[in-house]
């Protein structure tokens, strides 16, 4: 359920960046502001990937939607510092910079979501492996745990 949750959300960081895009290429032109546009491009395909994602029949894992949105937080962090350092010289809207602010800190909430899963799932299957190399005793396990034999069927008609 949280693995996909809020790319729906995320979306929106294409919103945002898509507004900009007509105003980066104007800026663009402004030397040293075409960093911005790169910026963009980035996060626009990486707000596709994920866009495609949560259409796909085979939803992305907890450890693919983790790294997934990990790339697009960084690229979330390298724009709001890239856009608050030179808002003046490329003419940068505050309310594009306040938008993405607001995009990365979603997407910062559902890679959490996502990471602390992979996390949750790493934990039980070490534990899990740590339990059939210990051989403990599992009552789930298909034998008789406390004998230690296998269950028997009982022969004959029933």
């Amino acid at each position: 359920m949280h693995r996909l949750m809020g790319l729906g959300l995320i979306a929106t960081a294409g919103l945002a960046s898509a507004s900009l895009l007509g105003v980066g290429q104007a800026s663009a032109q402004v030397s040293g502001c075409d960093e911005m546009q790169k910026l963009l491009q980035t996060r626009q395909s990486i707000v596709a990937t994920l866009n495609t994602a949560s259409k796909a029949k085979r939803k992305m894992t907890p450890q693919q939607a983790c790294g997934t949105l990990g790339k697009l937080v960084s690229n979330g962090s390298e724009t709001v510092k890239f856009a608050t350092a030179n808002q003046a010289w490329c003419q940068i809207p505050d309310q594009f910079i306040e938008g993405i602010k607001a995009d990365n800190a979603k997407a910062a909430t559902i890679r959490n979501q996502a990471c602390n899963a992979v996390k949750q799932q790493a934990a039980l299957q070490r534990k899990a492996q740590q339990q059939a190399q210990q051989g403990g005793a599992n009552p789930f396990s298909g034998s008789d745990s406390i004998t230690g034999g296998a269950l028997r069927v009982p022969q004959g008609a029933l």
